[in-house]
């Protein structure tokens, strides 16, 4: 993309007697917008000049060519078709361009009147984002369009950032505050397009790095008129209210927000005003906090390679509208933590999972209900088409018909009933109009012409009828002057030098020059053979047959903005209406989801409790049923005895055994518990979680210089951090990329750390056994593992998780199946049979006595020390000090324990 710079380098200033009346309109214009590409509108092409040319060839492919000469040198030059730009624009959109979309603004006969060098007059009419598209091909129908607007203000210990979401493909619009260690997160929640920050937040140092690297967009905007009054103002005005008490309480940094936003939008569409739903605010606290590692690592929206497929939300998608298709993924996005809500919406489902013919009766009519929310949008805004009307219509026939449906519903959950309420506050009338007023058959854009239904307006079907029956017109009209004029041979005819006219034989055609009949034919010409004239009549009837087609233009573009008028006074119920819509669709999705998959009603508390039964990993569930597989369902209890902490369970078990498979479906489990969704469990009861850590999986961060271990240092960090006691917190193998030893010290003191400090639900897979022993000293610690089999020498997963555990890691044996080569294989198994002989150094575990931790922490029920002073020899001693502690493994660590133990027993 060219930016300032570029642009000034490239396209200076000139003197108009430099360059053409075109060329200094383009540089005029250009300047205006310097950090996008400029459509230039020149008849049925979008051209670009200059750098924006280069650029737009390389993005999408096109030739580029030269135009005349500026400065002596050639003009870059290269066009696409108006009536293929939104392909380009998709595409220029996708590799983080901004457009801006210059139009001509008259008619060409109006500059040709002026004469002289005048040129059509041009103008940008708007600037199209990744966060401001409306075109339905440029949309993806199944996620949200929409761009975050940060600001800030100070507070007395730093920053207090918001965030305004906002949505001008629907019109949502909400805000909600975040401290600066939420800001991160809150976004990932998000998951905008695009993000508009005011240039003081851009250019701070402390947040750089966080924009450079962000994989969206970001727009710095200047700061101007973002000072609390002016940020009120700007709303007050926008809604034409006099205080913004009605829309809720805003802090003065959420005002803030959303007044960048206002100020974007009016920056990008120009004088457009989209349909923004007011203000709402959502309270921070109302949601589940989930950083975006975790939601990576989780797979909820997106693969870690970036596709839909595979993820959660693929799995879970049972939706039939659009809408409903973006509303579940926005619930998946964020759960809740309010209990009321996650109540609500759990009673929803239950009450639809229950009533098989109602479920099936309210989807069967969403079928029917096509994207209303955006295509009422792209009317507000002058965008729309025939077919968005006509998107309307059904939208609103569909919801007439459900509101019907639901009344006859009593004693329905609060959000059915209030979604039934909705539909039924729209006026029907609405939809008749547009059902009476719109054609069968419609085209693609209004221009066309042709959509509005025969025998609706009367001037229309006449002008139709004229264009559609002027040879007949001509015919009749032929048929009456021959026998007026009793010349046979009298024949109208066109041209496009004199237009109509009667043709005669040069004979017949001298009697035309003499009364009577001059009074009625007017001679044009004399040709040889043959004599021209021309009548009033025919003069009027030609200028009818020109005109109809405009007139029949003009009377389907006034039916067309009587219509959209229409819709647009009705935008509030509508808005409210495709709303209730999108929320019936998700429950009752849901409810499908849950009979068809044999998913449960969880029970949500304020307690601490964490108890599955027989619970399954959803995605991982779904693509072994598709390869005829069954899923190993499995218990899990992580609620401590008293209900003050939560309890940490050691995962051990080899590698392919499902440890990260079962670390995943728990955290899973939440976040469908708490966005209203069933449970794959046979049963659940989960007291609410406030945030969702994850650290599962390893990878480079090669852009910022960042080794695997590195990343896991990292995010591990963050929770140990930041995680609370009603957080959860899974973490998979820490410490596994340094040295044995220091990886293993690490995952022990995140142990003892997570145990004493956050005293929050956790479960923590390793292959360090040693740290098994953990569960005889900490109060709060138990073991689990996958279980394995060995048969005929092969290794068996049965993926079951038990009590206790792990005694081997069957690592040869993983690497066996991968596919080494079977003389490694073979010699790995003599390497480890040598070193398994070993007893060379203090069990690890024996040292756990000595730790500080157990000396100082009361809470931490530790065994009592028994001192013994020997009357002579002491075996027990002499094994210990025959111990060589430099150069022993873990397990002969743990093997020499043991006989330790045996020792004292005897």
């Amino acid at each position: 993309m060219a930016d300032a710079q570029t642009s000034a380098r490239q396209e200076p200033d000139a003197p108009a007697t430099r360059v053409t009346p075109m060329m200094a309109q383009y540089l005029e214009i250009k300047a205006a917008h310097p950090e996008a590409l400029l459509f230039y509108r020149m008849g049925d092409f979008y051209e670009l000049f200059f750098s924006d040319a280069e650029e737009a060839s390389r993005t999408l492919g096109i030739v580029l060519t030269k135009r005349g000469k500026h400065q002596g040198e050639d003009i870059p030059m290269c066009g696409v078709p108006v009536e293929r730009s939104d392909e380009y624009l998709e595409r220029l959109i996708a590799a983080g361009h901004r457009v801006a979309v210059c139009e001509q603004t008259e008619d060409p006969a109006e500059a040709r009147k002026r004469g002289g060098k005048s040129v059509v007059k041009r103008d940008v009419v708007r600037l199209v984002t990744p966060g401001t598209v409306t075109e339905e091909r440029l949309l993806d129908p199944a996620r949200s369009s929409l761009f975050a607007a940060v600001a800030r203000q100070r507070a007395d210990d730093g920053w207090i950032y918001a965030v305004a979401a906002t949505d001008i493909t629907t019109g949502r619009f909400t805000v909600a505050e975040t401290e600066a260690g939420g800001l991160a997160a809150e976004l990932a929640r998000l998951d905008p397009r695009e993000i508009v920050v005011p240039d003081a937040i851009y250019d701070d140092p402390d947040l750089a790095p966080f924009w450079r690297e962000s994989r969206v967009l970001v727009t710095p905007i200047p700061r101007d008129g973002l000072d609390p009054a002016s940020a009120t103002r700007r709303l007050q005005e926008y809604y034409g209210v006099a205080s913004l008490d009605a829309f809720g309480s805003f802090s003065r940094a959420e005002t803030a927000a959303a007044a960048a936003a206002l100020a974007y939008v009016e920056r990008t569409q120009y004088g457009a005003r989209p349909a923004l739903s007011p203000p709402s605010r959502g309270a921070s606290g109302g949601v589940l906090s989930v950083d975006a590692a975790t939601r990576a690592n989780l797979e909820l929206v997106r693969t870690l390679g970036g596709e839909r497929a595979g993820s959660l939300l693929a799995t879970i998608d049972m939706t039939l509208t659009p809408g409903g298709g973006r509303l579940l993924a926005e619930r998946l996005a964020g759960p809740l933590t309010d209990l009321a809500r996650i109540r609500a919406r759990h009673d929803a489902v239950e009450a639809l999972a229950g009533d098989s013919l109602l479920r099936g009766a309210i989807r069967e009519r969403l079928k029917a209900a096509p994207d209303m929310a955006r295509a009422l949008s792209r009317l507000t805004l002058d965008r729309g088409g025939p077919r968005d009307l006509a998107a309307m219509c059904a939208g609103l026939q569909a919801a007439h018909g459900l509101g019907l449906l639901l009344s006859q519903n009593d004693g329905a959950p609060e959000e059915i009933a209030s979604a039934g309420a909705a539909l039924r506050a729209l006026d029907v009338g609405v939809a008749e109009a547009l059902s009476a007023a719109l054609a069968d058959e419609l085209p693609l854009l209004k221009r066309d012409g042709g959509f509005v239904r025969e025998g609706y307006d009367a001037a229309l079907d006449e002008a139709r009828l004229l264009q559609a029956d002027s040879r007949r017109y001509i015919a009749a009209l032929q048929s009456r002057y021959a026998a007026e004029t009793g010349v046979r041979t009298l024949k109208i005819k066109h041209n496009n030098m004199i237009g109509y006219y009667v043709e005669t034989p040069q004979a017949a055609g001298e009697t035309f020059l003499q009364p009577p009949l001059n009074s009625l034919f007017v001679h044009r010409q004399t040709m040889a053979g043959a004599m021209r004239f021309s009548t009033v009549e025919l003069g009027e009837l030609e200028a009818k047959i020109a005109s109809a087609a405009d007139r029949a233009r003009g009377v389907e573009l006034a039916v067309f903005d009587r219509l959209r008028a229409l819709l647009i006074d009705h935008a509030g119920p509508i808005v409210a209406a495709a709303a209730a819509l999108d929320a019936l669709d998700v429950t009752a999705a849901l409810a499908e989801l849950a009979v068809e998959r044999r998913w449960v009603r969880p029970v949500v508390d304020g307690s601490l409790a964490f108890c599955l039964e027989d619970a399954r990993h959803p995605v991982v569930e779904a693509a072994l049923k598709r390869q005829g597989q069954p899923f190993v369902g499995n218990d899990s209890d992580l609620g401590a005895p008293g209900g003050e902490s939560g309890r940490i369970m050691i995962v051990t078990g080899p590698n392919m055994a499902g440890k990260s498979t079962y670390l995943r479906q728990n955290a899973l489990a939440v976040v469908l518990a708490q966005m209203g969704a069933f449970v794959p469990a046979r049963s659940a009861h989960i007291g609410v979680v406030d945030r969702l850590f994850s650290r599962v999986g390893a990878a480079d961060d090669l852009a910022r210089g960042r080794s695997t271990f590195m990343v896991e240092m990292i995010e591990t960090a963050a929770i140990l951090n930041q995680a609370g006691p009603r957080a959860l917190v899974i973490l998979d193998e820490i410490g596994r990329g340094t040295a044995t030893f220091d990886g293993l010290s690490i995952a022990w003191a995140a142990i003892e750390h997570l145990h004493a400090v956050n005293r929050c639900r956790s479960l923590f897979a390793t292959h360090y056994h040693e740290l098994t022993a953990l569960s005889e000293r900490l109060d709060r610690v138990a073991n689990a593992t996958m279980r394995v089999t060995e048969f005929q020498g092969e290794v068996v997963f049965l993926h079951e998780v038990t009590s206790g555990a792990a005694d081997r890691s069957y690592g040869i044996q993983v690497a066996r199946l991968a596919g080494l080569p079977t003389s490694v294989v073979e010699r790995a198994k003599q390497i480890l049979a040598e070193l398994e002989k070993g007893d060379r150094e203090k069990p690890v575990s024996a040292l756990i006595d000595d730790l500080p931790l157990f000396a100082a922490a009361p809470r931490i029920a530790a065994r009592p020390a028994v001192a013994v002073e020997p009357a002579g020899p002491d075996p027990l001693r002499e094994a210990l000090a025959a111990i060589d502690i430099d150069d022993l493994s873990p397990r002969a660590a743990l093997d020499a324990l043991y006989n330790l133990k045996a020792m004292l027993r005897d």
